[in-house]
């Protein structure tokens, strides 16, 4: 009797594991995505502005360069 009570004790033990979910995975898989979205986003800025970044650091650059009585204004 002892035999049958632990068989069965140890299929409702494998069972109960079986059905508790494991979401660490998840976890990275989420982190994942947020990392590449955010990455997808920071080159579509990049493009979209690069240009108009790369001019106003241009002029940033040439004030620096340019005594500060002779500056020129935009």
């Amino acid at each position: 009797m002892l035999s049958i009570y632990a068989t069965l004790q140890t299929l409702g033990f494998k069972i109960k594991n079986r059905l508790q979910q494991d979401e660490t995975g998840a976890t990275a898989v989420e982190y994942g995505i947020m990392v590449g979205l955010i990455a997808v986003v920071i080159i579509g800025l990049v493009f979209t502005l690069g240009d108009d970044l790369a001019a106003k650091f241009q002029e940033i650059i040439d004030g620096l360069n340019n005594p500060a009585g002779t500056a020129t204004t935009p």
